[in-house]
């Protein structure tokens, strides 16, 4: 879903005469982290149904990759929209940290997903999802919003997954829209 909204911002951003010069030239501290953080994720869901200690180890790892995303955003937290991104992202840290570093998932709310979906998230076999039961703690933190058809993907999503858009979005029009207005709006400098 931050995909999703990510590639939504942009798009809003350049109807709005925005351009991705702010996002060539943003500094963020540690921003090294985000990408090595994605590559490892992207590798536990590769290997954690082919490599036994991968999956023995994918939920301390989850957990691991989200609360060093934690730090990262407050590193960055006087970014606009880095707070609402935090929020978001600790929502679902908080979520998956009380379920054994899992992401409860609604399994009525995912029915359109397909029986297949449904039956593997049941066994707890689905990445970094397990289906909503009577002992998970705070379900309503969990994905449980249905997103299908007029919406492009068929998925489920969460608060935090919704707290987190709103700050992308906030922080890709600053760098595409506001930031260029600031930028231009700033009297040139005449030397001597």
């Amino acid at each position: 879903m931050v995909y999703d909204g990510i590639l939504l911002s942009l798009l809003i951003g350049f109807f709005r005469g925005g351009n991705l010069k702010g996002i060539a030239e943003m500094k963020l501290r540690g921003g090294w982290l985000f990408p090595i953080l994605l590559v490892i994720e992207i590798f536990i869901f590769i290997l954690q149904n082919k490599i036994e200690i991968v999956a023995k180890l994918s939920n301390g790892m989850f957990i691991a990759i989200y609360a060093t995303g934690l730090v990262f955003l407050w590193l960055n937290r006087h970014q606009p929209g880095f707070t609402v991104i935090f929020a978001g992202v600790l929502l679902n840290f908080i979520v998956m940290l009380l379920n054994g570093g899992r992401m409860p998932v609604s399994v009525e709310a995912a029915q359109f997903l397909g029986r297949e979906y449904i039956e593997a998230l049941k066994a707890g076999v689905y990445g970094k999802h397990e289906a909503i039961t009577s002992s998970t703690w705070l379900p309503f933190l969990g994905d449980i919003i249905p997103l299908s058809p007029p919406y492009p993907r068929q998925q489920v999503i969460s608060i935090g997954d919704v707290v987190m858009n709103v700050g992308a979005f906030i922080f890709i029009q600053h760098l595409m829209v506001d930031g260029q207005s600031e930028t231009s709006s700033k009297p040139a400098h005449v030397g001597r």
